[in-house]
Parts: C-alpha cells; sequence; structure tokens
C-alpha cells in the first residue's frame, strides 16, 4: 500500500538500535508536533525541540517537513487498516454482515490503539482529521486510507440497493469524521456535561448513531430512485 511513500535513503549497512531509537523519537515528536500546530504551522525547529535532538537529525530521518509528514501519517496507516480488515474477515466468519457491525469492526481497532497508546494515537487521530479537512492530501489519504475505506464502503453499500451507493459513500465520510471527532474532543464532551470516560466506552453509542444515519440515507435514497 505504501509504496509511493517518500522512502529514507538506502544505507551500506543496517541502522544501530541507537539510531532506530532516535528516528521513533523524532517520529513520535513530529506527530505531537504536527497534531498541535498542523502542518503549516510546525517547523522542523520544533520537532527537534520536542524530540530533543538536532535539526539535521530530524531532515536525516524524516527528510524535508513534508516527507515527514507523509511518513508520519503512512507509519501507523498500514497497522491501522490491517487490524480493521482483520476485523472484518473475523467478522464475516460469524455470520452475515449489518451496518453497526461494519462500523464496530472499523472503528474498534483505532479504539483499542488508542486504550494502548493514549496520547500518541490521539495526536495522530488529529492528523488523520487534518488530512481528511484538505484536498492538498488527496494522494496521501488514496495511499494510506481509501483502499480500506473503499472495502469497508463496499461491504456496507451491499447491504442496499445499488443506486444508493453514494449516499452510504457519504454516510461512511461522516461516520469517519464522528469517530475523529469522539477520539480528539472528548473534553468537549465532559464540557456539555458528560462524565470523564474514555472515547472506547462511547464506541456502541457512536455506532448506533452512524449506523441509524447510513441506513436513514441509503434508504431514502433508494426510495426515492425505484
Amino acid at each position: 500500500m505504501l509504496k509511493d511513500i517518500p522512502q529514507e535513503k538506502q544505507r551500506q549497512r543496517a541502522p544501530s538500535k541507537r539510531a532506530l531509537e532516535t528516528r521513533a523519537r523524532i517520529m513520535d515528536a513530529a506527530e505531537r508536533v504536527f497534531a498541535r500546530s498542523g502542518f503549516d504551522a510546525a517547523s522542523i525547529r520544533d520537532i527537534a525541540a520536542e524530540a530533543e535532538v538536532q535539526g539535521a537529525l530530524v531532515n536525516h530521518h524524516g527528510g524535508s517537513k513534508e516527507e515527514l509528514f507523509w511518513r508520519v501519517v503512512a507509519r501507523r496507516a498500514d497497522v491501522l487498516g490491517d487490524a480493521r480488515v482483520a476485523a472484518l474477515e473475523t467478522r464475516k466468519a460469524h455470520g452475515p454482515l449489518t451496518v453497526p457491525a461494519i462500523l464496530e469492526c472499523f472503528f474498534g481497532p483505532f479504539f483499542e490503539h488508542v486504550d494502548v497508546g493514549g496520547p500518541q494515537w490521539v495526536a495522530y487521530a488529529r492528523i488523520v482529521a487534518f488530512v481528511s479537512a484538505d484536498d492538498r492530501w488527496k494522494d496521501l489519504a488514496a495511499i494510506c486510507f481509501d483502499p480500506t475505506a473503499n472495502r469497508f464502503v463496499e461491504e456496507l453499500a451491499a447491504l442496499y440497493a445499488p443506486q444508493a451507493r453514494s449516499s452510504v459513500a457519504s454516510g461512511f465520510v461522516y461516520a469517519v469524521a464522528s469517530m475523529l471527532a469522539l477520539i480528539t474532543s472528548q473534553w468537549r464532551m465532559e464540557a456539555l456535561g458528560d462524565a470523564p470516560i474514555n472515547a472506547a466506552d462511547h464506541l456502541d453509542k457512536l455506532v448506533a448513531f452512524c449506523a441509524a444515519g447510513i441506513d436513514a440515507a441509503a434508504q431514502r435514497e433508494g426510495s426515492q430512485t425505484t
């Protein structure tokens, strides 16, 4: 999937453990800085300071700022995509799919990674939201996210009349936006009266909310064109 992501220059020998640890620290720092500041306001200097390394090391391990952004997005994309597809295949093996089941397979792995990875995965969710909202990253999204997204849209669309596919695809985009908002904006829910709670504890509510929206839109589209 990620063959088009800018790759690091080939080295004459395998990187040392220290080099790998430095690279991981830089990538984590870049993830946090991009999540806080967005792509435009972030700087290599900020990332170097966050990682507590020299700016030259950031360039060495990540390339230009744009290349680094691509790498930050790409490094978790396969992990997340593989987990989602595995969840979907497991669910299919146990019986017919439903809209809630498909959405749970898509949302659940992200929430599981947030539970385990904590702030770094929340930062990643913010970056994914930036990518989703800015068409300058459409090539990046096409490489990192569209193969998995299209798989889930096809599974959802198969549950409805063919003419409802457009509404299903739109509803899926709305659902992804809702998932990212839940992961990154828990503080807003608390401010509006919800007790402090992990985002994953809202999974059932999110699935029910998004499934109802997709179903209503798809049923309406199907009834209008039959």
